[in-house]
């Protein structure tokens, strides 16, 4: 069928997929509640901002260590009961911060919540990834970004509810058809992908693809096969730092580099600490910077949802590209503006305006490309075999930044001024497009095993691309031979 046919999203066949939409949601609760929250915590512990850098940023830290745990933990016990893990982690989390009474009772709870996050961010992007059609991948992949955006209107008490429904909800959820390929479980990876693809002859098509992408003969139809112990995950480390080919090193430094550039920019300190930087450009009321704060949070909910809408017609590439292009502009605006003020012995209401602007910009651009595209891409890349623990590192790489950022910001406005820190970050953000510019080929409509073709030739992948997209139009003009495979070079596409 025609990737043109097949770029409507089939609700009726994808009804599993709508689960996952609030798996991200205890994100969401942490990012925003916590911006809100923040300058009330400090007033009410009495804390100073170097403590309060810590109880925004360490979370981010602490999610390092359950993404480093959910990869090995989902090939052990199914992505699906890996969600259940998560939730159960941030009800605990949510539950000890809604009762702390002290800065160390806190922590606590931002250490368990941190733990869930972690499980939450690595899990989400594999199991829906894993689970979409290629016609729908992007959308369902990129809407958990949105409830990253809706936390902002619930309390902390209130981030106990949304893990109970989810660890009921999973219940109802399949296995993900790669994992179920993987242990050997060809028959109920087969009904998964009859219930989840937009036609019998794509979930064929699919299957095919992950036998061959695991090892499995194509011609094995048993309901449970012997798999190799490769395909359990060992030997991926060596795979990936001692022995990479070409294609894995190409796909690990984009996957891992996507999402350092999205945090390095300067997202997480601009949402958590948005109150105070509308101080800084002028804004001396509680209730207005709150309003301004709301508005931050209005902005990226309803960009990120118009990106959902744009991933699977427009293309990764072309919206990445844009983003960043917007996130330059509203940095190196607001940075201007924020400096003005700062200089000025009068308030000049031309640049506070702007400023307020420019931050309004700055995460509506973000969002509606290099928020959810980060995790759309860096999952969708990775080849089975290396998924959980390459998705791993870049939910790693992802958080690390996001507590670095979030647990010096303050510090790095004493340091060169609010200002002067949103020219770092645009700075960054100029490095960020050149390196996408180069380095990322648009995967848009490809099958998860087709697009390994893409990678492993580095900044010559357009040639790659030119060459592929001829075999695709051949094929769908003469249709091909009866196998359904194409050659490009040594490399067949099934």
């Amino acid at each position: 069928m025609p990737r043109s046919q097949r770029a409507t999203l089939n609700f009726r066949r994808n009804d599993p997929l709508r689960h996952l939409i609030a798996l991200e949601n205890p994100k969401g609760i942490n990012v925003g509640v916590m911006s809100g929250a923040g300058p009330f915590i400090q007033d009410d512990l009495k804390i100073s901002d170097v403590q309060l850098e810590i109880v925004m940023g360490i979370i981010e830290l602490y999610s390092l260590i359950g993404a480093a745990a959910a990869g090995r933990t989902s090939d052990w016990v199914g992505r699906k009961y890996t969600i259940v893990i998560a939730a159960a982690l941030f009800f605990a989390g949510a539950l000890f911060s809604a009762v702390a009474t002290n800065y160390a009772i806190l922590m606590v709870g931002r250490f368990v919540a941190g733990l869930g996050v972690g499980f939450a961010l690595l899990i989400a992007p594999v199991y829906t990834t894993e689970l979409a059609p290629a016609s729908s991948r992007g959308f369902l992949t990129s809407f958990p970004e949105v409830f990253i955006n809706a936390g902002w209107r619930v309390m902390i008490g209130l981030g106990v509810v949304p893990p109970i429904f989810l660890g009921l909800g999973v219940l109802a959820m399949p296995e993900s058809p790669r994992w179920l390929v993987l242990q050997g479980r060809l028959g109920e990876a087969k009904r998964v992908l009859d219930k989840t693809s937009d036609s019998k002859e794509e979930a064929q098509l699919r299957l095919a693809e992950i036998k061959e992408a695991a090892g499995i003969p194509e011609e094995c139809n048993d309901d449970v096969v012997q798999v190799s112990k490769r395909s359990h995950g060992e030997d991926v480390w060596k795979e990936f730092f001692i022995r990479p080919t070409p294609t894995v090193l190409h796909i690990l430094i984009a996957g891992v580099g996507i999402h350092f550039f999205q945090q390095a920019s300067g997202i997480d300190a601009v949402v958590l600490y948005s109150p105070k930087i509308f101080g800084k450009a002028g804004i001396t009321s509680n209730s207005h910077k709150l309003l301004a704060t709301v508005a931050v949070g209005f902005c990226k909910t309803v960009f990120v949802l118009v990106a959902t809408f744009l991933l699977d017609r427009v293309g990764r590439r072309p919206l990445l590209l844009s983003s960043v292009g917007g996130m330059i502009v509203s940095l190196g605006t607001l940075g201007t503006c924020l400096t003005i003020i700062d200089r000025s012995e009068k308030k000049v209401m031309w640049a506070v305006a702007l400023a307020i602007v420019s931050m309004l910009s700055f995460v509506s651009t973000f969002e509606i490309g290099m928020g959810p595209i980060a995790w759309v891409y860096s999952s969708e890349i990775f080849p089975l075999r290396l998924r959980a623990q390459g998705t791993a590192m870049g939910t790693a790489m992802n958080r690390l930044m996001s507590g670095v950022i979030s647990m010096t910001f303050l510090s790095l406005t004493k340091a060169i001024t609010t200002g002067g820190a949103f020219f770092l970050f645009m700075g960054v953000a100029i490095v960020s497009w050149i390196f996408f510019y180069t380095l990322y080929p648009e995967t848009q409509g490809k099958t998860l095993e087709e697009m390994q073709v893409l990678f492993g030739t580095f900044f010559k992948w357009r040639s790659t691309m030119r060459e592929l997209e001829k075999k695709v139009a051949s094929k769908e003009d003469t249709n091909c031979d009866s196998d359904g495979h194409i050659e490009l070079g040594t490399t067949a596409i099934c």
